[in-house]
Formats: structure tokens, sequence, C-alpha cells
């Protein structure tokens, strides 16, 4: 320990340089503050307001965060809407254009509608590959995937690959409800008698070809029209092995109006909570078929597929099919008719009126000749019913597999056992071992939830869902609207244009592209986006007012007045001044200079 001198003014000398020093340190502060605007360089140098800085500039941190995420997002969203618009733009173009030509009876104008559809197919790819920032917006969480393969593709799948395209399908859905010609329909005559009858096999009725509706004559009362209702089959499920938790199965029911639907259920495991598209897994086998037909409320199944395990099959016995019979129990009068009402597996109907007449045309499909007895006449009125059911099948029913097979295809997904459906070899019902020989037009995510499949994070609580996928239901109907006119042509060998066939696929077309009564609409898809950006919006106002606000609360804590930091230094820059010109006076202060 050192014992410091002392002398008579040591201690006023030392409080002197103590405060000099301390003024320099005040003032060099003081210069840093001018110059870097900050009241310290570390928290500790802010003292007791470090905790109010340090919990602000966290609070700051996160709001920027958000912002940032939210300006990345919103071109996401503005990309996704203006697809959602093209496709739009691209669906009321189709329709418009069929409407127009199917008014104006024009025969040259269907192989533009063909050329017209084929050019809005490629454009609606386009729409649906579009990427923000390297991400394929209509992928779901496959963002690094374009969802879309090349239209053709679609059309025309991969020969190399063996893998079927949508025309492939067409043919195959056409073959299996045309039967030989006539929907499928057996018919014989027998003296003054007609006998229609539906198809024999349970599963071709539940799924192909033309059903008996109703039956009806007018007129003298010289011809009769008796209807037997057929009855339904019934369908026992089976599975080959019990399916594991997760996997689906892909199952068509009938819907009421004689059109089908396509439900894609997920097995879970036992004790697992209840949720709509679900079934339970069972002890045993039987249990989980149970269970899943318990899952269906009853529905009727028209087929069913899934892969294999866990081959999920279905079993069609008993049913009654429809029929009808015609007589004539004397020549009827001119103008009699009789009147057949078919239905189709879409929903669709066809009614068929024949008329008896003085003479008619052996290839007429409308009028009958009146025979000289009974027995001929009933002769004429078969070949013409003939005519009118095979008219019939390659029109409506041909439109309405072209229809079909297209919102099949595009059902059609890359999730084990739900590729699009394909006929069996015997063409009585649908192959239940999902196939690999076709092509899947989807190659993006499969969540059950699109909108899920991207979030961002826009506030403390707060996330808005901005995902998408180009297999939602409005997308796949648009795409089957679009693609069902580009597949068929309506121009034979001969130049001559199907202009019947061509009205009644432009009708299905049309449905397809306008939403139904429960189903989704890309108007919907719009406002879920436009819905998102609105909440996007909103939140970077709340994320920029409370930015704002805490740089504001930090004015005084982190930063200090230039203005009067510049004039605590001119003042300081003065007291020192002067203490340094009073220090130097009084060291130069002795008796001598005092007696001077």
């Amino acid at each position: 320990m050192t014992i410091t001198a002392f002398a008579a003014g040591t201690y006023r000398f030392d409080r002197q340089s103590a405060s000099l020093v301390g003024m320099k340190t005040q003032l060099d502060g003081l210069a840093q503050q001018l110059s870097t605007g900050r009241t310290s360089e570390t928290y500790g140098g802010l003292g007791a307001a470090r905790t109010t800085s340090l919990s602000a500039h966290a609070t700051i941190s996160a709001q920027e965060g958000y912002l940032a995420a939210i300006g990345s997002a919103e071109t996401r969203v503005k990309l996704t809407s203006a697809s959602l618009t093209q496709l739009k733009s691209l669906s009321d173009s189709t329709r418009s254009n069929l409407t127009g030509i199917v008014a104006s009876r024009n025969e040259t104008l269907p192989s533009t509608t063909v050329q017209l559809a084929s050019s809005n197919l490629s454009a609606a790819i386009d729409a649906l590959n579009q990427q923000a920032g390297g991400v394929y917006v209509f992928s779901g969480r496959a963002t690094d995937t374009a969802p879309v393969v090349s239209q053709q593709a679609i059309l025309n799948g991969d020969p190399a690959a063996g893998l079927d395209g949508l025309k492939a399908l067409i043919a195959e859905q056409k073959k299996a409800d045309l039967g030989s010609g006539n929907g499928r329909l057996t018919q014989t005559a027998s003296g003054t008698t007609i006998d229609l009858s539906e198809d024999s096999n349970a599963e071709a009725r539940a799924n192909f070809g033309f059903s008996l509706l109703s039956a009806a004559s007018s007129g003298s009362g010289a011809l009769g029209a008796a209807v037997t209702a057929g009855t339904k089959a019934d369908v026992a499920l089976n599975f080959a092995q019990q399916p594991a938790d997760g996997a689906q199965v892909r199952v068509v029911v009938q819907l009421a109006d004689g059109s089908q639907r396509t439900l894609d259920l997920t097995a879970r495991a036992e004790g697992t909570a209840a949720a709509a598209g679900t079934f339970s897994i069972g002890a045993t086998k039987e249990d989980t078929a149970a269970n899943l037909k318990a899952a269906l409320g009853g529905a009727d199944i028209a087929s069913v597929q899934s892969a294999n395990p866990p081959g999920v099959s279905a079993a069609f016995t008993g049913g009654q099919a429809a029929a009808v019979k015609f007589s004539v129990a004397a020549n009827p009068a001119a103008g009699d008719t009789l009147t057949l009402k078919l239905g189709m597996h879409d929903g669709t109907t066809r009614t068929i009126t024949l008329t008896a007449a003085a003479s008619a045309d052996a290839t007429s499909a409308t009028t009958f000749a009146i025979g000289a007895t009974p027995a001929e006449t009933t002769a004429n009125l078969s070949r013409t019913l003939s005519n009118a059911l095979k008219q019939s099948a390659s029109t409506d029913l041909s439109a309405s597999s072209t229809a079909r097979a297209s919102l099949n295809f595009f059902e059609g997904s890359p999730a084990a056992g739900l590729s699009p459906r394909r006929v069996a070899a015997d063409g009585n019902g649908y192959v239940e071992t999902a196939s690999d020989k076709t092509m899947i037009w989807y190659r993006g995510d499969t969540s059950a939830d699109p909108r899920g499949t991207a979030a961002v994070q826009v506030g403390t609580s707060r996330t808005v869902e901005i995902g998408a996928q180009a297999n939602e239901e409005a997308i796949r109907r648009t795409m089957a609207g679009i693609a069902a006119m580009a597949a068929e042509s309506f121009t034979s060998t001969g130049e001559t244009v199907d202009t019947e066939r061509f009205r009644a696929l432009s009708n299905r077309a049309g449905n397809l592209l306008m939403a139904g009564d429960g189903q989704q609409s890309l108007e919907e898809l719009g406002t879920d986006f436009g819905l998102a950006a609105s909440s996007m919006n909103n939140a970077k106002s709340v994320a920029n007012a409370t930015k704002a606000t805490l740089e504001s609360s930090l004015d005084g804590v982190d930063t200090v007045s230039t203005e009067e930091v510049a004039a605590k230094l001119l003042s300081l820059q003065t007291q020192l001044q002067a203490s340094y010109k009073v220090t130097s006076i009084l060291s130069e202060m002795s008796l001598v200079n005092y007696l001077r």
C-alpha cells in the first residue's frame, strides 16, 4: 500500500483534476452521441431503460419478420388469383363458344370448337404451372414439382411408358356403355309384342348403358306399354388384407338422379376419432368391410377401387333388371305414339318418341309404318325402335361416355389406389385394383386441406393459409369440361359432321364447366384468396403501426436529440474552457506573483 503525499491544497487540486476528467469524459460521450445519434453503444449504458429497449427491439424485429413474410406471400397470392381468373376466363370462353355454335346449328364450326378447346386446355395447363419465386403455387407442399403434365400427355398418354391418356379412356368407356350399339339393352320381338330389358349383369347395370325409366302410349289405344321396374342388387364389400392406417379406398356411389359420385375414404386405426371421409379398421377384414359400408351411409355402391393391399372388392348379387313390353293389340291409327324414357349414368335422360304413320322409311328412328296386320306393324315398330336406340346410343350415350370418362380421368390422383377407373376385361364393371397403366395428370401434393399446405405467419398468433392444389374439385371439373371437347372429333372420314353428338356433348361439357348445387366453383376459390389477401393487408397495417409506435417509444431511450446534445456540448465546452483557464491561473499563483 502506497501512502500518497499530502500537503496544503492537495485535496483541492485532486478535486479539480477529478472534475476536469469527469467533464472531459462527459464531453467525449456527448461528442459520440452527436456523431451516432444513439444514447449509448451498449445496453448497459442505457441504465434502467435497457429493459424497455430490449423488449421494444425484439418486438420490432418480429414485426419486420412478419412484414417480410407478408411481402413474399402477397406475390404468391396475387399469382394464384391471377391463374384462377385465367381459368375462369377459359371456362367461360369455352362454354360461350359451345352455346353459340349449338344455337347457330352451323355444321362447319364443331371442328373450330375442338381447336379452341385444345388451345384453352393448353392455356389452362400453363396457368396451373405458374411459379412464384421458384415455387409452383398449385402443387401444395410439393413446391418443386410442376403440378400438371403436358397437354400431349393428358390427351394421348405416354406410349413409351405404357401409359394411356384421356382418349384411350373415352374409347374404353364408349365401348362399355354402347355394348352392341344400343346401350346394352336386349330387344326381342315375338308376334305382336316387343320386349326390351336392361343388361342382365347387376354390376354392368350399375355402371354402363341405358336404364329403362318409363314408357307410355297415346292415341287410339291400339298400342300398349308396360314397365316392370328394376330392383337394386345387394353389394357385399371385401378386403383381401386388412388396410394399413392411412390407406385410401375409392368408392363410386349412385345418386338419386341416376348420376354417380366418387368418394375417397381413408382407413383409420380403431379408436381414432371418426371424421368425414374415413372408416375404422376393425378387428377382422369383415369388420373393416362393414365399417366401410357404414361410412357410406347406405348409399348404393356402383364400383370400388384401391391398391393391393388392401385389395377391396365388391360382389353384386340379386337385383332385377328393368323391362318394358310394347304391344300392338290392333293396327294403330296414324299419329298414335309410344314414348320411352332412357336414363344414363351421368344423370341425364333421353326420351324416344315413335309415331305410327301410313308409311315410313326403313331407316327412320322416329316413325314406323302401319302394316297390313298387327304382327307386321309390330315388326316395323321393332325396327324403328332399334334404329332409335342405336341413334340415341351413338349421340347422347356416347356424349355421356365422353363426359364421364373425362371426369374420371381428372379424378385420378398420384395417391396409392386412386388412379382413374379402368373398365374390366369382361366389360361388365371396373377393375378393382388401381391401374398403373394410366397417365396421372396431376403430380403435386394430395392433401385433403389444400389451403393448409402453405401458411404465412402474419402476427404473434395469427396465420393466413394460402396453399392451392390443381386437383381441387372446381379445377378438376373445369379441366374435364375443356378436355372432353379437345379429345373428341365430330367429323367422319367422309367429312360428315355429327351435329347431334356435338350438341349432346356440348351440353354435358357445359355442365362440367358450371358448378352445380353443392359443388365447388372457381369463384369460391377466388374468394378464398381474396380473403387471404385482405387478411394479409390488414396484418401488414397492424405490423407497420406496431413498429412505428415502438420506434417512437424508443426516442429518448435509444436515440438522442442532436439539437439538445449540441447545446449540452457547447455548454460543457464553455465550462471546460473556463475550468482550464481558472486551473491555469491558480497553478501560477504564488506569494511572489501575488506581491507583484
